[in-house]
């Protein structure tokens, strides 16, 4: 079944809705107001990279929004990249430890508490 979603008319709020075939359904009604203004809109399209894709695109330069920091693929990227920068291959045991860190990010205060 496909996923549709419906911005309200009366509050700008975005429904989700899924939808049993592919014509319009009916009495749909806003999740957030209980409007029936709703207006079918196209959903966002994500693309994630692989981590090397995001390894050679990351520039420390520039500057990120706040949802680069929210990512905790993010972890450990700024590392990553000046170790290839400088020619060094990184160790196993510095894989380990940031894929640990990417897995569970409160791990940092957990063991620094120690």
């Amino acid at each position: 079944m496909p996923i549709y979603e419906y911005k309200c008319a009366s509050c700008s709020r975005i429904s989700s809705f899924f939808v049993q075939g592919f014509g319009e359904p009916e009495d749909l009604c806003c999740q957030a107001c209980g409007g029936r203004d709703l207006k079918r809109i196209i959903s966002r399209v994500n693309y994630h990279q692989s981590q090397s894709e995001r390894l050679s695109s990351y520039d420390p330069k520039a500057r990120m929004s706040g949802d680069f920091y929210k990512d905790s693929r993010n972890i450990g990227l700024h590392a990553e990249h000046m170790l290839q920068k400088a020619g060094v291959k990184p160790t196993d045991e510095f894989k380990s430890k940031i894929e640990n860190l990417r897995s569970d990010p409160s791990r940092v205060i957990k063991d620094s508490d120690k």
